[in-house]
């Protein structure tokens, strides 16, 4: 599918905002309201729109703390943590990465005792290094440049 300029438009409208009525993006992006539903449909379709999602703030409902965890696997335990990372609740982000450790991932404890429960989970897998996120410096993006 082609992004023309008028679809290009649209992502630039729901990537800022998601529960924009169909009717107000046509507004922003000179189209009408049918014609902006059958391009998002398309969009979909063709997988260039993936979903949409609700941001929840982890510290607001109870969690304390968020960590970065990088993981080194043991040599054939990379494979079996790839199955099992997926299960973990307290994992929002994991990404497999070059260099030296294997795993890299994002994840959000209720407390330092929850962290190291969650530590000893992986350690049966490869080493560990963990670092404490302080603040976030710049606002999670979800926007791609069109």
């Amino acid at each position: 599918m082609k992004i023309d300029s008028i679809n290009s438009k649209i992502l630039k409208c729901l990537q800022q905002n998601a529960r924009l009525s169909n009717a107000e993006i046509g507004r922003q992006v000179g189209i009408s309201s049918p014609a902006v539903s059958e391009r998002i449909k398309k969009m979909e379709d063709w997988g260039i729109i993936e979903g949409y999602k609700t941001i929840v703030s982890p510290f607001e409902i109870g969690y304390q703390l968020k960590a970065i965890i990088t993981l080194r696997a043991f040599m054939g335990k990379l494979k079996p943590f790839l199955d099992k990372v997926k299960t973990y609740d307290e994992v929002i982000n994991c990404y497999r990465i070059t260099g030296d450790e294997n795993i890299v991932m994002e994840v959000v404890l209720k407390n330092q005792k929850h962290l190291e429960t969650f530590i000893d989970q992986l350690i049966s897998y490869g080493e560990t290094k963990t670092q404490i996120v302080l603040s976030r410096v710049v606002k999670q993006k979800e926007v791609i440049p069109i």
